[in-house]
This record gives C-alpha cells, structure tokens and sequence, in this order.
C-alpha cells in the first residue's frame, strides 16, 4: 500500500481519472438509506474536483446531495482478467458547481453547451487506487490534508 505525500495526488490516479467519463456517486438519504446513481464526468486535475451535472430537485441522488454534502464516488475499469483490475474509490464533498467547472465539462461534453445545466464538483478528501497491473493487490492511497 502506498500513501502519497505532501497531498499532492499520484499521477497514476489522476491518468486513471482521465481515461474513463463515468463514475458511481454513492448518496445517503435522510432515512439512513444508500443510493447510487451512474453519472458522466469531467475531471479538472488543477482543482482536483469531479464535475457533473444533475438535478437537485428532479432527481434522487441531487435531493440527497443537496441535503447531505459527504458522498462517495467509484470508477471502476471492467475486465475479466485478474492482472488489470483498477478501481477507484473516493470519499468526497458535493458542492455546486462554478463558471470554471462549465467550461470543463462542456470542453469534455460539447453536446452539454446547449442543455441546460445544473453543474456539481466534488472535492476529493481521499482516493483509495486498486491497481493489479503494479502487483496484485497494489493500492494508491491518497489523503487531503484539509
């Protein structure tokens, strides 16, 4: 297990991030009970943020975020072979999103320029990296020092 330090994301997180475009957000209901809901994605590396778009008021997992800013988030790589296993995992906070985060998302969703949007980050506090192709079993883990 490797933790990184001086909070500086390891690379090979954020390489993982950018392959992929959709992620499970995990919510929490008032009532104690877990959701998940599958959501297209826009990573900025700079602000180590996750943006989205979704409806806080038309859908289940936006109530909840709305009323409940810890969610948790993973992307996973589908594969039936042991030696390429990555998954993340990712324990964060839901914010509503900014005029910086749009024009992320619309660079990497043009189609999204004309819809309209109700943008949301999440600011990562801790990335856990499951990565077989560096050993099987080999995790990446990643702490914010806020």
């Amino acid at each position: 297990m490797t933790t990184s330090q001086h909070n500086i994301v390891d690379e090979r997180i954020i390489k993982f991030v950018a392959k992929h475009h959709v992620l499970t957000l995990a919510t929490v209901g008032s009532e104690g009970r877990p959701y998940v809901a599958n959501c297209f994605y826009a990573y900025d590396k700079h602000r180590n943020i996750f943006i989205f778009t979704t409806d806080s008021t038309a859908t289940r997992h936006g109530m909840e975020m709305a009323a409940n800013k810890h969610v948790a988030l993973s992307i996973a790589l589908e594969t039936r072979v042991v030696g390429r296993v990555q998954g993340l995992q990712v324990e964060g906070i839901a914010e509503r999103g900014d005029e910086e985060a749009k024009s992320r998302y619309v660079k990497r969703f043009p189609y999204a320029a004309v819809a309209p949007l109700e943008l949301w980050m999440i600011r990562p506090t801790m990335f856990k990296l499951t990565d077989n192709t560096l050993g099987f079993g080999k995790k990446l883990i990643w702490q914010s020092e806020e």
